[in-house]
């Protein structure tokens, strides 16, 4: 895939895609504590901790995730990783994750995010992409997955406890890859 990657949204608007780079890191910081904290919940990490973009600029560049940030005017709007295992019983799934801040969503560009990291994990050779996603505090993205051919694999219930203390159920959506998809 060839960067950065201009994309027009539907009310218009153009974002550039394009991959996390070594010094975005005070956008990246700044993108991260604009995003609500129910949001931020569902994440992995918190990433209003310093030292945890910190780790994640140290790591880029390793072939165990592909990071890219959407920018408008200069700031970042949007992120998505691709995690890559490089041994074992998984390592031809992949996983990922895309958050994209509150004024951007329902504009596509979760979806252009979305597509450059479906292209990127068939580049990498992976079979299938997997995604796991809260009931009740995801809807949004269970919605827009499935519509990219992510089905169902599991529900684990009450296995996430949401903000307020309440048990929720987790979804496991995977996407099988055909390795001859590509642009055209």
């Amino acid at each position: 895939m060839s960067y950065p990657k201009e994309c027009v949204l539907n009310d218009c608007e153009e974002a550039v895609i394009r991959p996390l780079e070594a010094d975005d890191t005070d956008l990246l910081a700044r993108f991260f504590e604009a995003i609500p904290e129910e949001d931020r919940w569902c994440m992995r990490y918190d990433t209003t901790n310093p030292e945890i973009i910190k780790r994640w600029f140290e790591n880029l560049g390793s072939k165990s995730v592909f990071a890219i940030v959407a920018l408008y005017n200069n700031a970042i709007v949007g992120h998505g990783s691709l995690h890559i295992r490089g041994f074992g019983a998984t390592k031809h799934v992949g996983r990922f994750r895309i958050i994209v801040l509150p004024e951007f969503r329902n504009k596509r560009l979760g979806t252009w995010i979305l597509l450059d990291l479906i292209q990127a994990a068939m580049d990498k050779g992976l079979e299938a992409l997997r995604a796991d996603l809260i009931v009740g505090m995801e809807d949004g993205a269970i919605e827009a997955v499935r519509k990219f051919d992510f089905f169902k694999r599991a529900i684990l219930k009450d296995y996430a406890v949401d903000p307020q203390g309440e048990r929720r159920d987790m979804v496991v959506m995977v996407k099988r890859l055909h390795k001859g998809w590509s642009d055209f």
